[in-house]
């Protein structure tokens, strides 16, 4: 959640304007940048135009890692004028989502919810979501004036970010239902601003604040459409039914019009595909990401902005997925000094720091970065102390030592830090949990490569995986641990599930290889071992999901589905079940099976 948050919360535009005499101006970033911001007065009055040239100034001092100083340029209009409104409470929602602190979330729930009284003065007074279409249909669109039209989309904006904190917040059903009406509001204002839209093509004059509404409909319109277009389909049908549309290619080509213009809400379509590029292809699809596009989205923004943390930080994202793990390495340093002021954008580098030495067997530092997670950060201390634990695990008997480490200690707090969004228990956590109570006994049974099982877990295979030499040392690593597991003369109660583990994990490897044949026969001794496993259950539907996409790669398509539809159709009450259904999804949509043939 909090990575979707954070990309969607980051509305900032390429040019910084600065007040002149006569209005504003656009100047492009440079040295004499900071000296421009300090020498503007606050404004005596506030119209649309001037607000949304006044939030572009704060939303680039934003993206150059000046976030006190955005929020100061916001602050003394944000309760008369609903662009300010929605930035400065933007801007602290952001922060609590990053922070997870209870004080913060609270705060950004109160100024959220004062941004959207603002934003409803300035709405149509005989306009609520369920007459905007009556209006609309009855009365001539000329009769909406511009900043009624804005008025919707800021409205929505807030309407959606009070939801996602309020899910946060409490776990309790009442706020959680009360949550997905506010989605629902906010998609119903969007889909009715589109018909807005497309009602005053003709009649509305294309001035500046007309392109900057435009844009507004593109992202949300984009946004919805897309990310609804992730779910698997049973629970879709159920949200169209509801009136909701989960359309991939109308919301992809509406976030790629926006991205294109020069709205305010340009660099937010860009990172809403760059997000989608970057981590949802990956972690919840086939992991075939479009970088080609992410590149060239990110480009004119690390012309414009090269110190930009957040910036800085998709860059070595890019350069991770394409293998590059040595200049991804140097570019999330670079990353961690270019600010100080939020710390937690540094925990989103620990993290891919620790998986990028992870990938190359470097043990001593991934878990240098997994501590300072645990240690520094909130969001899931259940993951990152197992994630130490784990990678703990991997290190030489006296490299451990020389840690200090209680690796039985580390996996018995795991279940103590699990934590609930939504009132739900998060997937990765439970999976965890799960896995650290073979420690929880007085005779403990050590996890067999925890931390190459959850680089599975992530998809990280599909990204070490661009390396061949990388992906051969982990083969070597997986059968090393084969060997030693078969010469044990004990076999614990775990032993089938460990060997159908390290199948799984050395045919993912053997795939990535081009060794095929020997791939399918890992996955294989898996599926076939299925009545033997007495714990692991994720292990063989995931593996039915891995075979599928092998028989895909060799153009065996009709195998290919009925593998894939086997692992999503009998079986269920397994460990990160609904990540595996998301990836079905992405992979029989791929294979252009149609919903209605997939139950």
């Amino acid at each position: 959640m909090n990575l979707v948050t954070t990309v969607y919360l980051l509305c900032l535009c390429y040019y910084a304007p600065a007040r002149t005499s006569k209005g504003y101006k656009f100047l492009m970033i440079s040295e004499n940048f900071e000296d421009a911001f300090e020498n503007i007065p606050v404004a005596s009055k506030m119209d649309l135009k001037c607000a949304l040239e006044e939030c572009s100034m704060a939303l680039n001092l934003f993206l150059n890692n000046k976030f006190s100083e955005a929020l100061e340029l916001l602050r003394p209009w944000s309760k008369d004028s609903m662009y300010h409104a929605l930035g400065y409470s933007t801007i602290l929602v952001m922060q609590a989502a990053m922070t997870f602190e209870q004080q913060d979330i609270q705060m950004g729930i109160s100024t959220m919810k004062e941004a959207l009284q603002t934003c409803q003065r300035f709405r149509k007074r005989s306009t609520v979501v369920e007459s905007l279409s009556n209006l609309v249909s009855k009365q001539s669109v000329d009769q909406l004036s511009e900043e009624e039209m804005h008025a919707e989309i800021c409205y929505a904006e807030c309407l959606l970010q009070k939801a996602a904190l309020t899910f946060v917040q409490d776990e309790n059903m009442i706020n959680f239902i009360k949550g997905g009406l506010k989605i629902r509001t906010s998609y119903q204002i969007y889909k009715e601003c589109h018909q807005v839209l497309q009602m005053t093509q003709g009649s509305k004059s294309k001035n500046e604040t007309y392109h900057q509404f435009e844009g507004g409909v593109n992202l949300g319109i984009g946004a919805f459409n897309l990310m609804l277009s992730l779910l698997p389909g049973r629970i879709l049908r159920l949200l169209e039914f509801i009136g909701f549309s989960g359309n991939r290619e109308l919301g992809l080509c509406q976030l790629r019009e926006g991205a294109s213009g020069s709205s305010l809400r340009a660099i937010l379509c860009t990172f809403t595909l760059l997000v989608y590029h970057t981590y949802v292809s990956l972690i919840l699809g086939t992991g075939e990401a479009n970088l080609q596009e992410a590149d060239s989205l990110l480009e004119p923004y690390l012309q414009k902005f090269p110190n930009g943390s957040i910036i800085l930080f998709y860059a070595a994202r890019i350069d991770i997925l394409k293998g590059n793990f040595e200049k991804a390495q140097l570019r999330f340093q670079e990353c961690i000094a270019a600010q100080q002021e939020w710390k937690q954008i540094h925990h989103l580098c620990y993290w891919e720091l620790m998986w990028c030495y992870t990938f190359q067997q470097n043990w001593l530092q991934a878990y240098r970065y997994a501590d300072l997670l645990s240690k520094e950060s909130r969001w899931s201390k259940a993951i990152y102390v197992f994630q130490k634990a784990a990678i703990l695990c991997m290190l030489p008997e006296d490299d451990l030592k020389r840690t200090g480490e209680d690796i039985v200690s580390l996996f018995r707090q795991v279940d103590g830090l699990k934590q609930r969004i939504a009132g739900k228990s998060i997937p990765t956590e439970k999976f965890a949990v799960r896995k650290a109570r073979r420690y929880a006994s007085s005779q403990p049974v050590k996890l067999i490569l925890p931390a190459l099982e959850m680089m599975y877990v992530w998809n990280g295979f599909a990204i070490v995986g661009q390396r061949a030499d990388l992906t051969e040392n982990l083969l070597v690593t997986i059968e090393k641990e084969e060997t030693a597991l078969q010469n044990e003369t004990n076999h614990s109660e775990y032993y089938m599930d460990d060997v159908c583990m390290l199948q799984l994990l050395k045919g993912l490897c053997l795939k990535h290889l081009g060794r095929l044949m020997q791939a399918e026969l890992c996955f294989s001794k898996v599926i076939q071992s299925e009545k033997q496993i007495k714990y692991d259950s994720y292990l063989v539907p995931f593996t039915l999901y891995e075979l599928g996409l092998l028989y895909k790669q060799q153009d065996e398509r009709e195998k290919a589905i009925r593998y894939i539809e086997t692992a999503k159709n009998n079986y269920k009450d397994y460990s990160m079940e609904s990540r595996l259904h998301f990836r079905i999804h992405a992979a029989l949509d791929s294979l252009k099976v149609s919903p209605a043939s997939t139950p």
